[in-house]
């Protein structure tokens, strides 16, 4: 596969043409709001970003963005997510591509949304289907990487299948990952066999909770990989937090205690590492 991004010198200083799959999980951040400008500094190669909402962050104009429908309410048949968004076409936004519920498959004590398939594919009918006639691709809810993921998908394609008399139409697959790289090209290529033929997107993953050696292995193996594999479509890392409120563990992040990019931090924004330890600070 050819280089997506390429680091080039000029007049003396790196720049760094942006990686078309690489995007920014966009975590929320009120204590240290100057940590937003870290992610659209001069020569990152983020082109993308999501916020497990409906709402682009003005800071990132110069990104493209993709809203997410994060949980469904009492209401599955409620349009509420389908108005936002459209608002924002007939503002002139550009939206090419929508996310679906967040880890449905689990519960809400453990980040996630926690929605009955049949309830998920009603919303999805709502919401997504119509976007989808506008012309923006959608994606299939992102399922956690337990065993309960895919056997959840199965179910939410079917009851979308009852639902609608027809197959559930659907663009490309989101999936997430928290442990070892041998586990992630598992879990993709399980994803592959049971969704042929689609495009998958990593929207979270790390190495959770390990020592700084095997983070950053892990991390290397994982860029090489996603970057070379054509199934994968995007592609975005759980990290841009400091270490100090971090749920995947401080090695993983991509900023210390006191806002400095960590090496993993600065490789994901196509920059070189200077050493900074993520528990320092």
């Amino acid at each position: 596969m050819k280089l997506l991004y390429l680091a080039l010198l000029v007049h003396g200083s790196s720049v760094c043409l942006g990686n078309p799959k690489r995007g920014l999980v966009y975590v929320p951040n009120s204590a240290w709001p100057q940590d937003d400008e870290l992610w659209i500094q001069s020569g990152s190669a983020l082109t993308w970003y999501y916020t497990y909402n409906a709402h682009p962050n003005p800071r990132y104009s110069g990104l493209e963005f993709v809203p997410m429908m994060w949980g469904v309410g009492s209401n599955p048949e409620s349009t509420s997510f389908l108005d936002s968004i459209t608002k924002l076409l007939d503002a002139g936004t550009k939206i090419t591509h929508a996310l679906s519920f967040n880890e449905p498959d689990m519960r809400s004590e453990w980040g996630g949304s926690n929605v009955a398939p049949a309830k998920a594919a009603r919303a999805y009918i709502a919401n997504f289907l119509p976007l989808r006639d506008r012309g923006v691709k959608v994606g299939l809810p992102a399922v956690s990487g337990a065993g309960t993921g895919i056997n959840w998908l199965r179910e939410f394609a079917g009851n979308c299948t009852q639902l609608l008399k027809t197959d559930c139409k659907y663009d490309f697959l989101p999936v997430h990952w928290y442990d070892n790289f041998g586990g992630l090209k598992a879990h993709i290529n399980e994803a592959a066999r049971e969704f042929p033929n689609t495009k998958i997107w990593v929207t979270e993953y790390a190495y959770a909770h390990r020592s700084l050696k095997d983070t950053k292995d892990f991390y290397h193996q994982s860029e090489k990989y996603l970057d070379g594999n054509q199934t994968i479509e995007r592609y975005s890392y759980f990290g841009a937090f400091r270490s100090q409120v971090s749920n995947v563990g401080a090695n993983a992040t991509f900023l210390n205690k006191a806002g400095q990019l960590t090496d993993i931090g600065l490789w994901y924004l196509g920059l070189p590492g200077t050493g900074v330890d993520p528990n320092s600070g």
